[in-house]
């Protein structure tokens, strides 16, 4: 079978679909994989070599997410069209729901790894403002869904999140993201201290909550550029994986190994995201085997039950509550992460979600040829 999968490279999706191509190819699929945004540096392939079977594709189209990626959407749609002609795979996997819309004769899965209305609501409580981009966007989204095959989604909270702001899909289902647990450490010794992850800038990730209060263990945050504003801690940026006490280090961007190691070494994962469509640090946590404190948010719940331990929405003394709880009872931080990585294995491994994806697949493609 061989499947054509879009991605792109400037999001988490980028990582999804490493894991799920790499698990395809090792079962003897075809895969074609076309990437948007910036053309990846060559550290950033090196997944690729050796992996049977296998095309890349890059381009640099804009991503349709972006308002200026409305300029680029017509050529990448009829690039994506020509191609798949041209190729004639036996399903088409879009990870941009836009694609959805795709009128190749190809079976199409499109898959949803977050929006950007319901992004606007978690953050802002609202609807967003009303523009021509917006509306085209959210028409291009609705065609989209209502085109495609089937429209997947990595939890039933995004699925619900989705259809309330563009409409019911024509087949929907859920396949959970996964990560292959080989890339993590889970074994090394803990350090008592706190990790979170993600850009001050997003509104989204909630690093805020982490400042608000002192806490009494080192706090880390990766991928910050900078500081908020208001900071109650004391504050440092750095690159170094080592923190002083009472303080929270701002690391910057990180590598994959540097992240690992940063997980593999931290106790406690901060899930602080008032908005998780992937959950993606979250899981990485998890194969690190680090307790999670999570914003009790409707799509944590989902994935983690009761593997996590929730602070109230989006408050921050609750939050620093939890944190110090796990701080002062070492059991029970143990226990937490130990929950955590035993649902992650057995729930949320790439060899799982690679197996979902191919049923569909194979359902798919036996259907289309029973019309035909």
């Amino acid at each position: 079978m061989h499947i054509l999968i879009t991605t792109d490279t400037l999001s988490d999706v980028w990582i999804h679909t490493r894991e799920l191509a790499s698990e395809l190819t090792a079962r003897g699929m075809r895969v074609t994989l076309v990437s948007f945004g910036d053309i990846p540096v060559s550290e950033s392939v090196v997944w690729m070599n050796g992996l049977p079977n296998f095309t890349y594709c890059p381009t640099a189209f804009r991503l349709d997410w972006m308002q200026e990626g409305e300029q680029d959407f017509p050529d990448a749609h009829s690039y994506l069209t020509a191609l798949i002609r041209e190729l004639n795979p036996d399903i088409v996997h879009v990870n941009h729901l836009r694609f959805g819309s795709l009128q190749t004769g190809v079976p199409c899965v499109a898959a949803a790894h977050g929006d950007y209305v319901g992004w606007w609501h978690a953050v802002h409580g609202r609807e967003p403002k009303a523009s021509p981009w917006l509306r085209t966007y959210r028409d291009d989204i609705r065609r989209g869904l209502q085109q495609a095959d089937v429209v997947v989604a990595s939890s039933a909270w995004l699925q619900n999140t989705v259809q309330e702001n563009y409409g019911k899909p024509h087949r929907a289902e859920v396949i959970h993201n996964g990560r292959n647990p080989i890339h993590f450490n889970p074994y090394l010794s803990k350090q008592t201290s706190v990790l979170a992850a993600g850009r001050t800038l997003d509104l989204s990730k909630g690093i805020d909550l982490l400042t608000r209060y002192t806490h009494d263990l080192p706090i880390q945050i990766a991928g910050s550029e900078m500081p908020p504003a208001q900071a109650h801690s004391p504050i440092r940026t750095d690159l170094r994986l080592a923190v002083d006490e009472a303080q929270v280090s701002f690391k910057g961007a990180q590598t994959e190994a540097q992240m690992r190691m940063l997980l593999s070494r931290s106790s406690i994962y901060a899930a602080t995201s008032r908005y998780d469509a992937s959950g993606a640090g979250t899981l990485e946590a998890a194969f690190s085997r680090c307790a999670i404190v999570a914003n009790d948010i409707p799509v944590h719940r989902e994935l983690w039950g009761e593997a996590a331990l929730y602070f109230e929405t989006n408050r921050s003394q609750s939050l620093a509550e939890c944190i110090r709880a796990l701080r002062d009872d070492t059991q029970m931080c143990r226990e937490y992460g130990n929950r955590a990585y035993q649902r992650a294995r057995e729930r949320f491994t790439a060899r799982r979600m690679a197996n979902d994806y191919l049923t569909l697949y194979r359902r798919l493609a036996y259907d289309h040829r029973a019309v035909a």
